[in-house]
């Protein structure tokens, strides 16, 4: 009942954080060390792939006017090989996800070593990714659409917030925002552009033979993603909402408090 309750509480964490703009890896990290996960290190890695599964599905039901927009994009232009609105949204989408995927396939080693409890590293972090956001939510309000530079820009933030406490939210909604992006568009663009880049990590992970999970574990999997799923469509929905309103502030106060608990409890 035990490990059935930490599965649940492990995908509320990740459905709200994934969205929220507090970092998903951040309180990962935080819940499995203050939980004292001794998971092994694959199994760990199977719950932890199969929480982002979940919320890369939310994400998709709830934008998924814009997962078929990015689609017919694609099969337009592979069917008659002439660009629409809806191709050149793809390919920004595709811009966005270039600097996440060279900087995984160049520093994966080190940027894995870097998800071991290093709590120190996630509370400075957090504390970044607070400053991000309060400096955001004092930006104007525009109505200006995202570019293909805009584009780029935002996914070199994206790969910055591969370092756990950084939040991938956070960064790139921010970015977005001081860029003068509508907050709505920012919003749904951040939430959209990672979708593809959790399915790549996914397939990788399941190529690689690094996944296991025993029979005990499969229930705790199953309990783990449906928490995730259905907290990531409320929160999604929640967060689009919290841009458009420009109420980022309180979610850099609470970064800003859990990174200093965490810096404070690793030197004390």
């Amino acid at each position: 009942m035990h490990n059935i309750l930490y599965a649940i509480l492990l995908g509320i964490i990740q459905g709200l954080t994934e969205f929220l703009p507090v970092s998903s890896s951040g309180h990962l990290e935080l819940a499995k060390h203050l939980f004292n996960d001794q998971s092994l290190a694959k199994e760990s890695l199977m719950m932890t792939v199969v929480l982002h599964g979940a919320t890369a599905l939310s994400t998709m039901f709830i934008l998924r006017k814009e997962v078929y927009q990015v689609l017919n994009g694609l099969a337009q232009f592979f069917k008659t090989f002439k660009t629409n609105d809806d191709f050149y949204f793809s390919l920004k989408i595709i811009i966005s996800m270039l600097p996440a995927v060279i900087v995984g396939l160049i520093w994966e080693e080190q940027i894995d070593a870097l998800f071991s409890g290093n709590i120190l590293l996630v509370g400075t972090m957090l504390i970044v990714t607070g400053l991000l956001l309060f400096l955001a939510d004092r930006a104007k309000t525009t109505n200006i659409k995202v570019s293909f530079l805009s584009s780029f820009i935002i996914g070199l933030s994206q790969a910055i917030a591969i370092l756990p406490g950084v939040s991938r939210s956070g960064a790139t909604i921010s970015t977005s925002v001081l860029l003068g992006i509508d907050r709505d568009k920012a919003a749904r663009f951040s939430f959209l552009m990672v979708v593809p880049l959790i399915f790549g990590k996914i397939l990788k992970d399941i190529s690689s033979g690094d996944l296991t999970a025993n029979n005990d574990q499969t229930i705790l999997l199953v309990v783990g993603f449906m928490a995730a799923f259905v907290t990531g469509l409320i929160a999604c929905k929640w967060m689009i909402s919290l841009v458009k309103r420009s109420q980022l502030k309180y979610f850099s106060f609470y970064c800003f408090i859990i990174g200093a608990v965490a810096i404070i409890y690793t030197i004390v």
